[in-house]
């Protein structure tokens, strides 16, 4: 093995930086133009980044410009320190949250695209700081098309390769040969669906601050709202969350598939099984929970008096239902109700939303719905070759047979997933929280949702942590 090539190293995390400061300018006269003391701290931010950015630019210049699996995981790994780091400049140095353990929690929860918050007072925020938390995780939802599409299966990490050679399905080889133009194309798709659901939003009655900031955080699945009732604050303007409803269904979906929907392709999105299963889910999940609230109130949680707006009304029900269903699958994390004062059987249901997650190759988190599709499969076909000992079955997936060894991949990774959640729960409840929070804050912030029981129900945040 050849020396870390190190010059290409520092090259993409000076990239990195300025990419970031960029923003941080942009943020800027969101605060300045409404006169925010935030404004200069936020700048400062801006030309601190800017120029350590520049340093590592300037400074390396490397011959060679190939990026090896070493430089690959190194370039990864240090491009999201150096984005936890100068992204949380703007909150430092602004004031806007003055400890060092909440700025680097809101930080690292926008680029993760988790969403959750320790803000209490969001609508007291300045403009230009909740620019910024939108900015950080559209930034992180576009790193993630990038890495789950075209930069981690180059570097072969285990179980990408099913949207590769691998497996059958929409892949980033089949977009386009080249890496370079596949991102570019992802990136433009990203893009011009934000500013559709921007115009949309505006359209249906939102400011267009507000509206260019839920669009960022809707297709980034991020969550962050510049509401402190998140869009529950919208309740009384229905179009509006059928909007985002739509949108984040988009967000969760593959973004090939979307780029074969623009292109006019329909019938391509409904042929991929893990499409069929992630909608028609979401519908059929929807339907269930709606049933719950018309008809199977709880008296012990007040739950008309908490949602006066949706017991007994049908449509109300169902919005909601599929709002909140859609946000915590697609792991957007926006609120429109309280779904933990529904009925104890729905929180159960939310609770193992939380282990779900959208689809590969889109910006949602979460375990995704391909690995449950495979592991279901796998699990079906053990039971037949307990019957059927000498039986040579593959486990198919959209027609054609799946590699044993992805098929390994993928249960190894769903049990280092489980037991990280139940390392995280114990842990937690070590450093006094109750267990039901515990559970509900591992389960959420381990799938990027935000929003989880107990005490950081969805009406709830994490500042009290």
């Amino acid at each position: 093995m050849g020396a870390l090539n190190l010059k290409i190293i520092y090259r993409f995390l000076g990239i990195t930086a300025i990419l970031n400061g960029f923003f941080m300018f942009i943020s800027f006269p969101f605060s300045f133009f409404n006169d925010e003391k935030e404004a200069w701290g936020i700048l400062n931010a801006g030309i601190i980044t800017v120029f350590i950015g520049l340093l590592l630019l300037l400074f390396n210049n490397p011959k060679n410009t190939n990026i090896q699996k070493k430089e690959g995981y190194l370039i990864v790994t240090l491009g999201w320190l150096t984005l936890t780091f100068t992204g949380m400049l703007p909150y430092l140095l602004s004031g806007a949250i003055p400890n060092l353990a909440n700025a680097v929690f809101e930080t690292i929860s926008g680029y993760s695209t988790t969403g959750a918050s320790i803000l209490s007072d969001i609508d007291g925020t300045s403009k230009g700081i909740l620019f910024w938390r939108s900015a950080t995780h559209w930034i992180g939802g576009m790193g993630i098309i990038v890495l789950t599409i075209a930069i981690l299966p180059l570097l072969g990490i285990g179980g990408m390769q099913l949207f590769m050679a691998e497996a059958p399905g929409p892949s980033a080889d089949k977009l386009h040969p080249r890496i370079t133009d596949t991102a570019k194309r992802l990136y433009l798709i990203y893009v011009t669906l934000t500013f559709a659901e921007f115009f949309l939003l505006k359209l249906a009655g939102m400011t267009w601050f507000d509206a260019i900031n839920h669009a960022m955080a809707t297709m980034s699945t991020g969550g962050f709202s510049t509401k402190t009732d998140s869009v529950a604050f919208y309740n009384g303007n229905p179009w509006i969350q059928y909007i985002i409803i739509f949108f984040m269904i988009v967000a969760g979906t593959n973004f090939v598939l979307s780029y074969y929907a623009l292109k006019g392709k329909v019938r391509k999105v409904f042929q991929s099984e893990e499409f069929n299963y992630y909608f028609f889910g979401i519908l059929g999940v929807t339907a269930i929970v709606t049933l719950l609230i018309l008809f199977f109130q709880d008296p012990n949680l007040k739950t008309v008096l908490a949602h006066p707006e949706i017991y007994g009304k049908t449509e109300s029900a169902f919005r909601h239902a599929l709002f909140m269903v859609t946000s915590v699958v697609t792991t957007t994390g926006f609120v429109s109700a309280d779904y933990t004062m529904w009925n104890y059987f729905a929180t159960g249901i939310f609770f193992a939303l939380f282990f779900t997650g959208g689809s590969a190759g889109s910006t949602s988190g979460g375990v995704k719905v391909v690995r449950h599709i495979i592991m279901l499969k796998n699990s079906f076909l053990e039971f037949k070759k307990a019957l059927h000992p000498n039986a040579i079955i593959p486990v198919r997936y959209d027609g054609k047979s799946v590699n044993q060894q992805i098929v390994f991949n993928i249960l190894s990774f769903f049990i280092i997933y489980m037991l990280i959640f139940i390392l995280a729960s114990v842990t937690l409840t070590f450093f006094g929280l109750d267990f039901m929070s515990a559970l509900g804050a591992s389960a959420s912030c381990l799938g990027n949702i935000g929003p989880a029981i107990g005490s950081l129900s969805p009406v709830d945040n994490y500042n009290h942590l």
